[in-house]
């Protein structure tokens, strides 16, 4: 069983920053893939940053250039630095582990961006 708990969400005005964290317990091994999702009001989940199983980083085309995914291995924790927020990004972003014995979310903080 894989848990994950994500924090750092909050207000913050268009232009700012946050940095949200994901810390991973359970049994992690040979995952597909960790990453972050988001959903907006009214929106469907969609897929924002991840790491691959061989490390490399992907975004989607909405964040690139504005969002950094990063793992510190030691703490079991991936982090999204997001910078020059929008309105647009305003949703609540989940944590997610693709692995082969299951697909994992953690529970979700908030982010609100005001204009």
């Amino acid at each position: 069983q894989v848990q994950l708990v994500e924090s750092g969400g909050g207000l913050v005005q268009a232009g700012g920053s946050l940095r949200l964290s994901c810390a991973a317990s359970g049994s992690i091994f040979s995952i597909n893939g960790m990453g972050w999702y988001r959903q907006a009001p009214g929106k469907q989940r969609e897929w924002v940053a991840g790491f691959t199983r061989a490390g490399s980083t992907n975004y989607a085309d909405s964040v690139k250039g504005r969002f950094t995914i990063s793992r510190d291995a030691a703490k079991r924790t991936v982090y999204l630095e997001m910078n020059s927020l929008k309105p647009e990004d305003t949703a609540v972003y989940y944590c997610n582990v693709n692995a082969p014995y299951g697909n994992y979310w953690g529970q979700g903080t908030q982010v609100t961006v005001s204009s």
